[in-house]
């Protein structure tokens, strides 16, 4: 059987077609969530909700509670208790590290004192694809509808806040509060695609694409829309691939989203203003 007839056959199975649905929804919504992490200058935040999901599983292992939802409702909450130690740029990571400090510890210090089988919730670090769910789907969907229409309501205010701290504040900004949102909304996301690749591999839905896009857009809006058609692309291309060539499908979405990111580094730069620049160059505009 040639691969394309074996890739028809395997879409039309259940688990594959959510699989699918499941890419598709997040190439959505997490990529934005990438943006908000390069703007914001916090790459230990995968790190650290990665972290804190494992505890979250482990919460849920010990409950009876499904371990998914748990590590949602553990990343969400995270999310919101970090950011008021967030004052400044590098507060974000410094508190970030904590966080992933504290949670892995008490991760691990929970597992080893319930006797919980720690092999289950450290296998959702690594992701199941085919396993994905409906309610997987429902966290998705709505993450895929909340991201782009936060960005689209508060454009303006998210273009300060992401190209400069200090410049949102003095232009009136609600700094503290849309930090809080942005921290949760990527808190959810990371936990959100835990059952797609696993926490670890989660770069290839959120930080790669964001990486390649900020590379070809010059503005808040082109590098958002460039970084969803990114994910999209490579969500496709790369679950294709590991369905017709019988691939783990997270290693090869990672590796997909990484090599659309090195061939944008590798166009020449265009000499246009970006919207990255120094906070002493003009403000950047919304559109």
């Amino acid at each position: 059987m040639s691969a394309f007839g074996q890739v028809g056959d395997l879409l039309q199975l259940v688990p594959v077609q959510r699989a699918g649905a499941g890419l598709l929804l997040a190439a959505m919504g997490l990529p934005v969530v990438g943006v908000v992490i390069v703007g914001l200058d916090i790459m230990p935040v995968r790190f650290a909700m990665m972290h804190v999901a494992l505890l979250g599983i482990a919460v849920g292992q010990l409950l009876g509670l499904d371990p998914v939802l748990c590590a949602l409702v553990a990343c969400a909450l995270a999310g919101a208790g970090v950011a008021p130690l967030a004052r400044t740029a590098d507060g974000l990571s410094g508190a970030m590290g904590l966080l992933m400090s504290l949670a892995i510890a008490a991760a691990l210090l929970m597992l080893a004192l319930s006797g919980v089988n720690a092999n289950g919730a450290f296998a959702l670090l690594w992701g199941s694809i085919l396993a994905v769910r409906p309610v997987d789907l429902a966290v998705l969907g709505a993450l895929a509808v909340a991201l782009p229409a936060l960005f689209v309501w508060r454009r303006r205010e998210l273009s300060l806040l992401l190209h400069d701290r200090e410049l949102a504040l003095c232009s009136g900004v609600a700094v503290q509060r849309l930090t809080v949102l942005l921290l949760v909304l990527v808190a959810v996301a990371v936990a959100g695609a835990i059952r797609l690749t696993g926490a670890l591999l989660v770069d290839a839905l959120t930080l790669l694409p964001a990486l390649a896009a900020r590379r070809l857009g010059r503005s808040l809006v082109s590098i958002t829309l460039w970084a969803i058609g990114i994910g999209l692309v490579v969500n496709v291309v790369g679950f294709l691939a590991s369905l017709a060539w019988d691939l783990p499908p997270g290693p090869v979405l990672v590796l997909t989203a990484g090599a659309v990111a090195l061939a944008a580094h590798l166009i020449p730069e265009r000499r246009t203003p970006s919207w990255r620049e120094p906070a002493s160059s003009s403000v950047p505009s919304p559109h």
